[in-house]
């Protein structure tokens, strides 16, 4: 359940691309794919608009969670890899996929977003398209010990207050790393922190589009979600069969 509850701090606040992700399935129609669903931020919204949504993630507790909260939505879980997936062909053709908050940055570099794309190649209804955020700017910084960064994600479940606090934003090589200091602190007051990170694929929009056309996607244009103060902008590539 720490898993869960980690994604929805961290994550699970973010509404500034929910526009985007329901206007394009008001244009194109369902079923939709949602890629690297977690617990159902941008699911559920989806299918609470009458779209019916297939939610896949690598993840199953983050599923069972959504499959918990979705409580008759249309909705469907597939706990499978975004590189490797194979639903069954008779019903899982999609007029839209998304692929939101840089997923396709975290599988691997070139050879797996091409491995993706061509799963949802294969997936697509005719006339479906795939809608894949990634970030193209970052803002580089470093917490020194003691200073004091930016704000915290908090929430108390439960008499438990958990907190995670950006403490690194740098590009390595070909890969932008994010570290997060996670602390939970329990009805006892005994402390618990730890450090994550996350590695995202540095890849731009003429990128994308390109491993696109290797995987038979056109390119339809680009859309953009603007940045909020607690989140990084994204650009969004639409590609078409």
């Amino acid at each position: 359940m720490t898993g869960v509850v980690w994604h929805d701090i961290e994550c699970g606040s973010y509404r500034a691309d929910l526009p985007l992700w329901l206007g394009l399935a008001a244009e194109r129609g369902g079923p939709v794919l949602d890629v690297g669903a977690g617990t159902g931020r941008v699911t559920l919204p989806l299918a609470r608009a009458g779209h019916e949504v297939v939610a896949l993630d690598r993840d199953a507790a983050l599923l069972a969670e959504l499959r918990r909260r979705a409580d008759g939505l249309p909705v469907t879980t597939v706990t499978a890899d975004a590189r490797s997936f194979a639903l069954d062909r008779g019903s899982a053709r999609f007029a839209l996929v998304l692929v939101p908050m840089q997923t396709i940055q975290l599988l691997g570099g070139p050879d797996g977003r091409g491995a993706f794309l061509s799963c949802a190649h294969r997936h697509l209804a005719p006339g479906g398209v795939v809608a894949v955020a990634i970030a193209v700017r970052f803002d580089e910084f470093e917490l020194s010990d003691g200073e004091t960064g930016p704000l915290p994600d908090m929430e108390e479940r439960d008499g438990v207050v958990y907190s995670s606090v950006p403490t690194a934003v740098r590009r390595e090589g070909a890969v932008v790393v994010l570290e997060r200091r996670r602390e939970k602190v329990d009805p006892r007051g005994s402390r618990d922190v730890t450090a994550d990170r996350i590695a995202l694929d540095v890849v731009s929009v003429r990128e994308l589009a390109s491993e696109g056309a290797e995987a038979g996607l056109r390119s339809l244009g680009v859309r953009t979600i603007a940045p909020t103060a607690e989140h990084v902008g994204s650009q969004v590539v639409i590609l078409g069969a």
